[in-house]
């Protein structure tokens, strides 16, 4: 494809409304990431169970919020 040939397309896309161009802008960048990248939220949700099984079994403990202040505070003290 040139320049030219580019420049009509872009210069089409543009006469569409907003939700047709956020349509079209969001299927050309997700054409970019490839099929072999699970999603974000796919992704997050593996993370969230594997920290709740490490919880439940006991493997980690957790902290209690005023704690974790504390620890950040005097970090940033020093």
């Amino acid at each position: 494809m040139n320049t030219a040939q580019l420049e009509t397309i872009t210069n089409e896309a543009m006469t569409l409304s907003e939700k047709e161009r956020a349509k079209l802008a969001h299927d050309l960048v997700a054409s970019l990431d490839g099929m072999a990248e699970i999603s974000v939220s796919e992704a997050w949700d593996t993370e969230i169970c594997r920290r709740i099984n490490e919880i439940e079994s006991g493997k980690i403990k957790s902290l209690d919020v005023s704690e974790v202040l504390e620890r950040a505070r005097a970090r940033l003290r020093n």
